[in-house]
C-alpha cells in the first residue's frame, strides 16, 4: 500500500501436497472475498488484487489517526467510522492520492478539515459527518460538490455546501446608499411628487371647463343638463312629501 503503479489484478497461490495421492503436486488457488464498498456488499474475485483497503469500522478504537498511515499513497478505501478516535485529521491526507472512500464519520475527531483533502483528484465517496470539526469548509470543487450530508453533525463547521455558508465575520454586508445616491433619490420622489400634483390639477381643469364648456357653447346640450336637474329637482321633492305625508298619516 507504500507503492504506487500496476499491481496484479488476481490473487493466486500454489502450494504443494504432501499427503495423500497428490503428494508432491502443486496446486493454484484463487481468493474470493466479500467486502462492502461504498456501502455496497460486492464479491472480489478476479479484481481482489485491485482491492487495497483497511476497514477498522465499528470498534473501540481511541486516539488519533497516525500521521505514517498518510504514506500508503496505494490505499483506495479507508474506513475509520463509529469509534472513538479524536485527535485532527492528518494535514498530508491530501498525500493518499488514490483514495476512491474515506469515512471518518462517527468518532470525535476536532479542528479544521485539511485543506490538502480537497486534492485528492480520485475521490468518490467521503463521510466526515458526526464529529466535533470546525472552521471552514476549505474552498475546493472537490469538497464543495458533496452534499451537506457528507459535514452534517459538525455544528462548528461553516461553509457550502452546509446551510450556513457563511462563516462568523464573512456574512454579506448590505451597502448603504451613497449622500450623491441618496440626494438623487429624493430628487427623483420629488419630480415624481410635483409630476403628480401637476397632472392632477391640469386634469381637474381640463374636465371641469370640458363640462362647462360644453354646457355654454351647445344650446341643445344646456338645455338636456337643466330639464335634467329640474326633473331631478321634483323627483327628490316628491319621495320627501311622500315620505312625510306618510309619518304624518301614521
Amino acid at each position: 500500500m507504500r507503492k504506487t503503479g500496476s499491481v496484479a489484478a488476481t490473487i493466486s497461490y500454489s502450494y504443494t501436497s504432501s499427503t495423500g495421492s497428490n503428494a508432491g503436486s502443486t496446486t493454484i488457488g484463487n481468493d474470493q472475498v466479500e467486502i462492502v464498498w461504498k456501502g455496497t456488499l460486492s464479491d472480489f474475485g478476479s479484481t481482489l488484487g485491485l482491492v487495497r483497503s483497511i476497514d477498522l469500522s465499528c470498534n473501540e478504537l481511541n486516539g488519533e489517526i497516525p500521521r505514517e498511515i498518510t504514506q500508503l499513497v496505494g490505499l483506495v478505501s479507508l474506513n475509520l467510522s463509529t469509534n472513538n478516535m479524536s485527535g485532527r485529521i492528518p494535514l498530508q491526507i491530501g498525500n493518499m492520492k488514490s483514495l476512491d472512500t474515506l469515512d471518518l464519520s462517527d468518532n470525535h475527531f476536532s479542528r479544521h478539515i485539511p485543506a490538502s483533502l480537497g486534492l485528492i483528484d480520485r475521490l468518490g465517496v467521503l463521510n466526515l459527518s458526526n464529529n466535533n470539526l470546525s472552521g471552514k469548509i476549505p474552498t475546493s470543487t472537490q469538497l464543495q460538490s458533496r452534499t451537506a450530508s457528507s459535514y452534517m453533525g459538525n455544528p462548528g463547521l461553516c461553509g457550502a455546501p452546509l446551510d450556513n455558508k457563511y462563516c462568523p465575520g464573512e456574512e454579506p454586508l448590505i451597502s448603504k446608499p451613497t449622500d450623491h445616491e441618496a440626494g438623487n433619490e429624493e430628487d427623483e420622489n420629488e419630480f415624481i411628487s410635483q409630476g403628480f400634483y401637476a397632472s392632477m390639477g391640469a386634469g381637474i381643469v381640463v374636465g371641469f371647463w370640458g363640462f362647462v364648456g360644453t354646457l355654454l357653447f351647445n344650446k341643445t346640450w344646456r338645455l338636456a343638463y337643466l330639464k335634467w336637474l329640474h326633473d331631478l329637482v321634483d323627483w327628490i321633492y316628491g319621495k320627501g312629501e311622500g315620505t312625510s305625508g306618510k309619518f304624518y298619516h301614521q
